[in-house]
């Protein structure tokens, strides 16, 4: 079942200035941090090749290398999450939501976000700063191997990871309202 397609002239073309100016700034602090997170790429395959090649040429795997790719894999992880929401790339039924119309697709998105997704984020964010905050405040060091490195920064990512998630989920509500309104995507 489809909404009736509401009139161009009374909904406007586009959002209104403050809006677009928010999703636009919002979406390209998402943009920037998944590309300046997918930089960690690079370490994370040298650290690897390094130690296939120190483990098989040699015999002589290091200690600190799988906690290296541990710290690096999980960054990138966490990091690019919200550049993942930017793009539309996390997981969807999409068995049922593609056959939607975009006016449906926008109301539904736009009632799960209030519902669950705010909800949620503002729990991790609360839950991630807390335990990233008491991590800082001893300065938190690995138990996993002689090493130690210290994993607080590694833990700071959660909260910013949250906030991240949280601002860029603000852009997609914006957007699935101005669907659920217009009956089209947002085009920016």
């Amino acid at each position: 079942m489809s909404l009736p397609p509401l009139d161009a002239e009374r909904t406007g073309d586009r959002l209104p200035g403050p809006l677009r100016v928010a999703v636009r700034c919002i979406d390209a602090v998402s943009e920037w941090t998944g590309r300046f997170t997918a930089w960690l790429i690079v370490p994370l395959i040298l650290v690897i090749a390094y130690e296939i090649f120190v483990r098989y040429a040699f015999n002589a795997p290091t200690i600190w290398a799988f906690e290296l790719q541990f710290m690096l894999y999980a960054s990138t992880v966490m990091l690019g999450a919200a550049y993942t929401l930017l793009y539309g790339e996390h997981i969807r039924t999409d068995i049922f939501y593609q056959r939607w119309s975009v006016r449906w697709q926008g109301i539904v998105d736009a009632t799960l976000y209030l519902l669950f997704y705010f909800p949620g984020i503002a729990f991790f964010l609360w839950a991630g700063w807390d335990f990233a905050y008491r991590s800082w405040v001893i300065g938190e060091l690995s138990e996993f191997s002689p090493w130690r490195p210290p994993v607080y920064p590694l833990k700071m990512a959660i909260p910013l990871t949250a906030a991240l998630l949280f601002l860029q989920g603000i852009s997609e509500f914006i957007k699935s309202l101005y669907a659920a309104i217009t009956g089209r995507r947002y085009e920016s």
